[in-house]
């Protein structure tokens, strides 16, 4: 990590001194084609700066860690469940444009369009870092193309996000404290996976927290990958309980964030998406939607280091 983080730095400093050659140059000639590139240049070293500047705000605990992405349609039956495969899809994008791995671990879908809920794994470095800035209710209000008098319809759905666990020391859990299920899958997965009860389902007794995954071939591998999913929702849940206690002991109140509505995407009367914490307010709904959400990352990942300071 350290060695990758000298190498970036080393790269500005090459365009840098690059750049003032250049510029060195145009003070004795003008040349316009030095001229662009180092205006060129000089948009490169921003960008890497900038870039360089957010890793700077992934400093939690847990922020290099893989994440784990768990989404929920709100009531509203089909429309909130096609709302939720937006984002789902919103969310798939941007982790292939971000070189990260996205792996569906269970998929619940909906009677006509859309899903129930879905679970997804997202690996790759300081992904936490970067989606735990995603977790809350999204809102979209739109023309529903479900409603045969196109009328405008509000949807909602919330988004969790929790680093993933390692199987170690760190979060211990008792079998004993474990209910496990197989069933058959139900979504779409090949003859094999429907044939066979592959999929898996464990419910922690001490919570009544359940978890399920039906995507991989095998009972073990679906297992395994339930506990993953398991170690990082209640790593997640003592890390809420521990902020609550902190802020009952100093007096704070913070809302918590799975509850909240962090961003609405309107599509209709007018186009915008806004962000209801950071206030950043984009035009290109379509964009968003196609995963471009890393100016969204970015503001939040700022906020939080102002609000802390």
């Amino acid at each position: 990590m350290l060695e990758k983080k000298l190498k970036q730095w080393n790269g500005v400093e090459h365009i840098f001194e690059e750049t003032t050659l250049l510029l060195s140059l145009l003070e004795q000639e003008a040349d316009p084609a030095s001229e662009a590139e180092v205006t060129k240049n000089l948009a490169a070293m921003e960008r890497e700066i900038e870039r360089l500047h957010i890793e700077t705000l992934l400093c939690g605990e847990k922020d290099s860690a893989n994440a784990i992405l768990t989404l929920h349609p709100g009531a509203g039956g089909t429309e909130s469940q096609d709302w939720a495969e937006m984002l789902t899809r919103m969310y798939t994008r941007w982790a292939e444009d971000t070189g990260y791995r996205a792996e569906t671990l269970d998929l619940q879908p909906g009677e006509e369009a859309g899903i129930k809920s879905v679970t997804m794994s997202i690996e790759g470095a300081y992904a936490y870092g970067h989606l735990r800035s995603e977790c809350g209710v999204h809102r979209l209000v739109r023309i529903s193309p479900f409603d045969a008098n196109k009328r405008r319809h509000t949807s909602f759905a919330a988004v969790y996000i929790s680093p993933e666990i390692a199987d170690d020391a760190e979060m211990v859990i008792d079998d004993k404290d474990l209910r496990i299920d197989t069933y058959r899958a139900s979504s779409a997965g090949g003859q094999h996976v429907n044939k066979t009860s592959s999929a898996i389902r464990i419910t922690y007794l001490p919570t009544r927290l359940v978890v399920q995954c039906q995507n991989e071939r095998s009972q073990l591998q679906n297992k395994q990958s339930a506990m993953k999913v398991l170690r990082s929702r209640l790593y997640e849940i003592q890390m809420q309980e521990k902020a609550e206690e902190l802020s009952k002991i100093t007096g704070e109140k913070k809302e918590i964030a799975w509850g909240r509505q962090i961003r609405s995407y309107v599509m209709q009367p007018y186009q915008m998406v806004k962000d209801h914490r950071t206030g950043m307010e984009v035009g290109n709904v379509t964009a968003v939607l196609d995963g471009k959400i890393d100016g969204f990352i970015q503001a939040y990942l700022k906020y939080g280091r102002s609000a802390e300071g």
